[in-house]
């Protein structure tokens, strides 16, 4: 129950500020009211959705000020993880991530958007596990969650991957020499420079502190 009315929210079929009725969603996943309740106040924890008061559930609204909060936080659990990849990484995997690399190539060269945010989202994922920083990876799961909206909004963006595919080329390098330090520098690099971004794939957002 939990894991269908979270890909929901993750896939946009629920948008920001949109109620949650306990009985359309009992409908829509065949499952009693008791049970959606327990959901929504697990996912409440999560931060995906927000209780107001006399007026049920809502999907949580992210502000761009909190997206970039969350990406400062994401900015030091990944570089983290990059660092213990690099020291893990396995020659079987070292193979993986240059295909994956190789895939984001194309997938730029031939203007694959939507292709190219699925490699950048599969990349992120191998990263965290070869790190085998299952406490960190769980953080970043749970943050990744929460700024969906504006994940999508900078896959999005014109001329994005064309900034993020050598950021990224240049992770995968690094792991892939086993270099700790490189690989944290590499990860960190990419995620000031989607912090940077943010501003510009939200305008409407209030100004963000620097």
């Amino acid at each position: 129950m939990v894991t269908g009315i979270r890909e929901a929210i993750l896939r946009g079929e629920f948008v920001p500020n949109q109620r949650l009725v306990e009985a359309d969603l009992s409908e829509q996943f065949a499952a009693a009211r008791a049970s959606v309740r327990a959901a929504l106040l697990e996912l409440a924890k999560e931060g995906l959705v927000e209780r107001v008061q006399n007026r049920g559930a809502r999907v949580r609204a992210i502000s761009l000020a909190e997206a970039v909060e969350i990406t400062e936080v994401r900015l030091v659990v990944e570089g983290l993880c990059a660092a213990k990849a690099a020291e893990r990484i396995t020659e079987e995997e070292t193979e993986e991530l240059a295909e994956i690399g190789e895939s984001m190539r194309s997938a730029v060269s031939s203007g694959d958007v939507l292709g190219y945010s699925r490699l950048n989202e599969e990349l992120h994922g191998r990263i965290r596990a070869i790190s085998g920083q299952r406490t960190a990876s769980e953080v970043l799961e749970r943050l990744r969650a929460q700024s969906v909206r504006h994940q999508f909004k900078l896959a999005m963006h014109p001329g994005r991957p064309h900034v993020s595919l050598p950021q990224h080329l240049a992770i995968i390098e690094a792991v892939c020499a086993h270099d700790p330090d490189a690989a944290e520098r590499a990860a960190r690099a990419h995620l000031r420079s989607v912090i940077e971004t943010l501003p510009e794939v939200d305008p409407s957002g209030e100004p963000v502190n620097p």
